[in-house]
């Protein structure tokens, strides 16, 4: 349990003893660090609800305050302004050099799945498909740490339009397979397509459809015979599904994102039949499609009817949303399960989850959740694109971050170290640059910025580690313990430490990174003010270093698992 928490428990129990009820008590970080490192500003509503003066309840409290604090006093009309006792506070920072647990508090145990990446198959991933991975991967590591147990799902969209224009390319350049031969009485091979052709097909057919109304027909006449299983298709899709799944899974796994279930739309055909039971005395007809009324009457906006399934029965996006969610209730009974999705498609989900409750498909104590992001913009302020105005690929967006990471590099002879220093630094680069913002707000990504590696990036934050590690690894720590607070930046370092539950809660709660990418900056800024005033190294007085270098291997140990949280990797040098 943190030391922030556990005070705040017991001033509950104080004030208790001291014939006060209050169900919440906060300890406040304080602006004026002259007066103490926190406040407690209780006195004022105790003052309200029992009809005394604030200053005496004030002068009370602090009365039988216990020895964790030290320099207690009382401002204006009953702020109590307290310090941390210094052996309390290095008795805590000792504890937490080797278990990042002392830090943190742990949450209520939910069983949470999280909807997060989305990428398409067939299709090239896009820079927004690394805004859903990241945040999701990194809310998912964050739950876990806090004690929940979290299931990601990457629900990639294996079904839909781009079936059709992908194997409709394919007959037109290699009409003579077997597959498009209707005389055909064999058993169909297993299709071989590369992932380098399947990045051609896709935006090649779809620039002939828009073009080309007879080639729309053929890509909706194909699609909807994948849709209804219809063979070869199916299977040709399902083969085109396995190339293109490999070849997203390599992106994901270099940006860390380590997904626990690789279900799709696909996953979810068996399960429509018995969500469709559920859902059918909700469902009605309308111009010759089945919906679900699912409007209320505070509604500000108008919420219009969910199609279940379209006028010429087949299912739709929707379907195969409220298909997986039948599945994920069925299998896993999750108390949450969060959609980190595009805040544009808020209107979606809201109809989703309105479906789900008025039908039963989701008990009510289930809470589904979209966490909607914001768009990732170039310098124009919009959303960025390639200089011929197409969607942005993920994979250029790193190979040109790689570029500029480039030029920055020191040589080194060993080049495959070079290139892992340099995958490192490319992820944590866009990373902490695409977290830094708060989740919902857009923000312009500007490469040369977040590749310096000075101000809040993930270079600087990746070099301070760097820096740190080859201090204790040219040092000889066998006595590890801090002893003594020998200047102000230490016990700034400290304090900052003790409001790390705080912000982790924060980030947990509002469900953003931004919070503690924050924190890692001031904790790496505050370790940088320090190393600039001292002789780590070179100090002679042996129990001093020791306290330096211990300093040190919490601050780097902590910052570790904040850098794991944003799935982001350390390299052994820089």
């Amino acid at each position: 349990m943190s030391f922030i928490r556990e005070t705040e428990e017991y001033l509950i129990k104080l004030l208790s003893s001291l014939g006060y009820e209050l169900d919440n008590v906060v300890l406040e970080s304080s602006s004026r660090r002259d007066l103490g490192e926190f406040q407690i500003n209780v006195a004022m509503n105790l003052a309200k609800k029992y009809g005394k003066n604030p200053r005496e309840i004030a002068q009370n409290i602090v009365d039988n305050l216990d020895d964790r604090f030290e320099s207690v006093n009382i401002a204006g009309p009953g702020f109590i302004n307290v310090s941390i006792n210094k052996e309390k506070l290095l008795d805590k920072m000792n504890k937490s050099i080797d278990n990042f647990d002392e830090l943190i508090d742990k949450q209520e145990k939910k069983t949470i799945i999280i909807d997060y990446g989305g990428a398409n198959a067939a299709k090239a991933l896009h820079v927004g498909h690394m805004r859903s991975a990241n945040i999701g991967e990194s809310l998912k590591r964050l739950a876990k740490v806090l004690g929940n147990n979290v299931i990601g799902d990457v629900h990639i969209g294996d079904l839909g339009r781009q079936s059709g224009m992908v194997i409709s390319e394919i007959k037109r350049r290699k009409p003579e397979l077997c597959f498009f031969d209707p005389n055909y009485k064999g058993k169909y091979p297993k299709l071989d397509i590369t992932p380098e052709e399947l990045s051609v097909y896709y935006p090649t057919a779809s620039k002939d459809a828009k073009e080309n109304p007879d080639r729309m027909e053929e890509v909706r006449q194909i699609t909807a015979w994948v849709d209804e299983g219809r063979e070869p298709y199916f299977s040709m899709w399902k083969d085109i599904v396995e190339v293109s799944g490999n070849d997203i899974k390599h992106v994901y796994n270099y940006l860390n994102c380590n997904f626990e279930l690789w279900e799709g739309e696909l996953s979810s055909l068996k399960y429509i039949e018995p969500t469709l039971k559920v859902l059918d005395p909700y469902m009605y007809e309308s111009e010759g499609a089945k919906v679900i009324d699912v409007k209320k009457d505070d509604d500000k906006i108008e919420v219009p009817p969910l199609i279940v399934i379209k006028n010429d029965g087949a299912s739709i996006y929707a379907t195969r949303d409220l298909a997986t969610i039948y599945n994920r209730v069925k299998t896993y009974n999750p108390d949450e399960i969060w959609y980190v999705v595009d805040s544009r498609q808020s209107l979606y989900f809201e109809q989703v989850f309105r479906a789900s409750y008025k039908s039963g498909l989701v008990k009510k104590e289930c809470a589904l959740n979209h966490y909607g992001f914001g768009t990732m913009n170039g310098k124009d302020g919009k959303p960025f694109k390639t200089r011929d105005g197409g969607v942005l690929e993920l994979n250029s967006l790193l190979t040109l971050v790689k570029e500029e990471l480039t030029k920055r590099m020191n040589k080194y002879d060993n080049e495959e170290e070079k290139n892992d220093i340099l995958d490192k630094l490319t992820v944590a680069t866009v990373k902490y640059a695409d977290l830094s913002p708060t989740r919902t707000t857009d923000y312009i990504f500007d490469i040369e910025k977040f590749c310096s590696f000075e101000g809040k990036t993930g270079p600087y934050i990746l070099y301070t580690m760097v820096r740190i590690n080859s201090i204790l690894n040219k040092s000889n720590l066998n006595d590890i313990e801090i002893k003594q607070i020998y200047s102000d930046t230490e016990k700034d370092i400290y304090i900052k430490l003790l409001e790390l539950s705080r912000v982790l809660n924060k980030s947990y709660s509002e469900k953003t990174l931004s919070y503690i990418c924050e924190f890692l900056f001031d904790i790496c800024s505050l370790f940088n003010k320090f190393y600039g005033e001292t002789n780590i190294i070179n100090e002679s007085d042996i129990d001093k270093k020791n306290t330096y270098l211990s300093m040190l291997k919490l601050v780097y140990n902590t910052c570790e698992q904040l850098l794991d949280i944003l799935a982001i990797k350390i390299p052994n040098k820089m």
